[in-house]
């Protein structure tokens, strides 16, 4: 019998393609000051128990995509942080079972946010939520352990304005599955973004935005105005 011609993949260098989203989530999951030198510098108290607020899967944005300011926002902050993919679907898990089978593995995520809407608005969903406001990406790895320690940095301009460690998260990555499965039911794909050091700041149209996950990779968005 004769053998079936294989079929050869064309190679392409990683820095020549385009990269999409590695995730589609059913929802974005956001834990807002859990680090306390981030919740001190925007004059915050440290919160009792997580702080959730949600990113709609439409401001989801490739690497390498161009984060849009819109003309009603003042001030956009970019925010670094370590994202976390779903593997199973979890509701309610019992405090005797491990959380990490539900763990698929780990990205980079930018909680890009219109600081100034955030506080005219009180509520978060209009200064989190616009299109392009969630960088995502270059990949997702299960070869990280953020419990050990894995550092999260933000580059603006090629100058380091984030450096910090998921050692100092105020809530384990645990307690913030947990929370959050108490209340809903998180999905294979969902995403969940666990908080963001010190030293967010503004850009405006011009700079790039750098944030890179130890272990990870980095997303490298530039700004555009709307």
């Amino acid at each position: 019998m004769e053998d079936l011609p294989t079929k050869r993949m064309a190679h392409l260098p990683l820095a020549e393609a385009t990269l999409l989203f590695p995730v589609r989530p059913s929802k974005i999951v956001c834990v807002g000051r859990n680090y306390r030198e981030h919740a001190a510098e925007l004059g915050n108290e440290v919160p009792a128990e997580p702080l959730i607020f949600f990113k709609p899967p439409s401001s989801l944005l490739s690497p390498a995509g161009n984060i849009r300011r819109p003309k009603i926002a003042a001030r956009t902050d970019y925010e670094g942080e370590l994202g976390l993919v779903i593997a199973k679907a979890c509701h309610q898990i019992p405090a005797e079972e491990d959380v990490r089978p539900y763990i698929l593995g780990y990205t980079c995520v930018n909680d890009f946010t219109a600081r100034d809407l955030q506080t005219k608005d009180g509520q978060w969903w209009r200064a989190k939520g616009f299109d392009t406001f969630c960088p995502v990406g270059p990949l997702v790895t299960d070869e990280i352990d953020p419990s050990a320690g894995v550092t999260v940095e933000t580059r603006v301009n090629g100058q380091v304005r984030q450096h910090g460690n998921t050692r100092d998260f105020i809530f384990s990555l645990d307690i913030i599955i947990r929370h959050i499965s108490r209340a809903m039911t998180l999905v294979p794909g969902d995403l969940v973004a666990t908080g963001t050091p010190e030293g967010v700041g503004p850009v405006v149209a011009g700079d790039v935005v750098e944030v890179s996950v130890e272990g990870v990779g980095t997303l490298r968005n530039p700004i555009v105005d709307e």
